[in-house]
């Protein structure tokens, strides 16, 4: 079985689940906080470098103010609680999308959490919060345009690694597999341009039933794809010789 280095996963299906079992939808969340805290020690168990979670889009602003509210308090327990075993393990993290929006609780606990795991090396684990990807393309045009209009940059200058750089995720590889629970067929707005040659892979499972089992399958499948990035299957067997 291939590991990728990096695999970026859409957590969805927290609320429907909860729905489903005639629960209040945070208790969804609260259901989804725990899969997070499994699949973050399989995939370190497993050596993958980077895992990327959508935990908070920019649309989710517009939600009930209680589920907000009720997210942000679960955000400060998720880091609290993982705090000590992300040192223990080496794992750092990251966090991607406009912090600006959270409340100052919330921030304040996200920043210490990213200070403390700075040096950490075995893993990196990416948050993206209050994140959307057409944001996040919109301010890295404004600000090549800003470094055009000052002077220090030419338009001939702009590649597409420098475009790259001033993304959120700059420094970043690009995730090989994206998954995506609860059966919705989309990317919802998250990491437009680093999912160009991502393998894409669907489950009909909600995030809160999302185990160790089910990510084996989806790795099963990623195993099995090739991936030409453009080329040729008859160029890629050459280029391995």
């Amino acid at each position: 079985m291939i590991v990728p280095e990096h695999i970026a996963i859409i957590m969805d299906g927290n609320g429907r689940w909860a729905e489903a079992r005639n629960l209040p939808r945070i208790a969804g969340h609260q259901r989804g906080v725990e899969t997070v805290r499994v699949i973050v020690e399989v995939c370190h168990g497993l050596g993958v470098r980077y895992l990327t979670l959508y935990a908070f889009s920019s649309e989710n602003w517009q939600r009930p103010s209680a589920e907000v509210g009720g997210l942000m308090e679960l955000l400060g327990y998720f880091l609290e609680a993982m705090l000590p075993e992300m040192m223990e393990k080496g794992i750092q993290l990251r966090v991607i999308g406009d912090l600006a929006r959270l409340p100052e609780r919330a921030r304040r606990t996200v920043t210490d959490a990213v200070t403390q795991t700075a040096e950490n090396r075995a893993m990196t684990l990416v948050l993206a919060l209050s994140y959307g990807s057409r944001g996040e393309l919109s301010n890295a045009c404004r600000t090549l345009a800003k470094e055009v209009l000052d002077g220090g940059l030419s338009v001939e200058d702009i590649t597409e690694e420098l475009f790259a750089s001033r993304l959120d995720t700059a420094g970043l590889p690009d995730p090989d597999l994206l998954i995506r629970t609860s059966g919705e067929m989309r990317i919802s707005n998250f990491l437009l341009w680093q999912l160009a040659y991502a393998e894409l892979y669907f489950t009909e499972i909600c995030w809160p039933d999302f185990t160790a089992d089910e990510l084996n399958k989806a790795l099963v499948e990623f195993s099995r794809r090739e991936r030409r990035f453009g080329l040729t299957g008859a160029q890629l067997e050459k280029s391995r010789f």
